[in-house]
């Protein structure tokens, strides 16, 4: 246990994270050293007990952040709330969505993660996070080979409503300033329709460079679009190396079952996160993407 002013942090669970308990207090009361020195240890805080809304959950956040951003780029379509392009749905749809690290198809990703559940499902709908750290040491010697020769190609093809959408803009120059900046390679077709193909670690050095993090977006885009991810070299992902890697997963995943007001801190170079399917419609979950302030 770690005292923190009143307020004391527990383990999340034996496999990752810390949670803050309140009773109805001011989420602004908590000890920030505290919060920093928990979330360098354990890349995940779960808060919840604490009297928390939308603009409280907002200038908690602003607190202990910057660089945020508004997603463009990413893959799903994400609500925008009360105006504030910084602060998103995650309920594009319903289905499961496997461990992932956020925006791990482009070089810009968001170094931190905020969720805050403004209303749970009546029922599933858990997020799942999942320490790369311990992911990377569950592999077996050969994976752990394999993965520091390889590296990962996602390719994504879109016609021109669906990259306008994706990249918030209709401008090609636009956009090949996007794609450069982020290293994704663009190729563009006469009907501007475009393809893109973008190259990236599969394990990545810890923020501290002490040790090595399974951290990226294969899992969940070998299941939803089988076909866009591929090693660098083009060669196909065994069906035997995905299954150890959801074998994997299962074993060290952690289930964030939503309590109305939760609040859930990440750190997006080492902590994957993704959900279990639901059915309830009513499921609200927003999300910011933004760097830590005090690093």
């Amino acid at each position: 246990m770690n005292i923190s002013t009143e307020f004391i942090s527990y383990p999340l669970s034996e496999n990752a994270g810390v949670k803050y308990l309140g009773n109805n207090e001011n989420i602004s009361q908590l000890n920030e050293e505290s919060i920093i020195d928990s979330f360098l240890s354990e890349g995940v805080i779960l808060f919840r007990g604490f009297d928390t809304d939308i603009e409280s959950f907002t200038q908690f956040s602003n607190k202990l952040s910057n660089n945020f951003m508004d997603y463009s780029g990413g893959v799903f379509n994400r609500r925008v709330i009360n105006g504030n392009p910084t602060i998103l749905t995650v309920n594009d749809f319903n289905n499961e969505v496997r461990l992932h690290g956020e925006m791990y198809y482009q070089k810009t990703i968001p170094q931190m993660l905020w969720f805050y559940c403004h209303q749970p499902a009546s029922s599933d709908g858990e997020t799942i996070i999942c320490d790369g750290k311990r992911f990377y040491n569950a592999l077996n010697d050969s994976l752990k080979e394999l993965f520091r020769h390889k590296k990962l190609r996602y390719v994504s093809k879109m016609d021109k409503s669906a990259w306008i959408k994706r990249y918030k803009t209709d401008n090609l120059s636009d956009l090949k300033r996007i794609c450069e900046s982020n290293d994704v390679q663009l190729y563009v077709n006469e009907d501007q329709s475009i393809e893109t193909h973008f190259i990236c670690p599969i394990v990545h050095p810890s923020r501290s460079r002490e040790y090595l993090v399974f951290i990226n977006s294969l899992l969940p885009a070998k299941k939803m679009y089988p076909d866009s991810v591929t090693f660098d070299d083009g060669s196909k992902i065994d069906e035997d190396i995905m299954l150890q890697l959801n074998d994997i997963a299962e074993k060290l995943v952690v289930e964030i079952c939503w309590e109305k007001g939760d609040i859930l801190m990440i750190d997006n170079t080492r902590i994957m996160h993704g959900r279990r399917a639901f059915l309830d419609d009513n499921r609200e979950i927003y999300l910011r993407l933004c760097s830590p302030s005090f690093l």
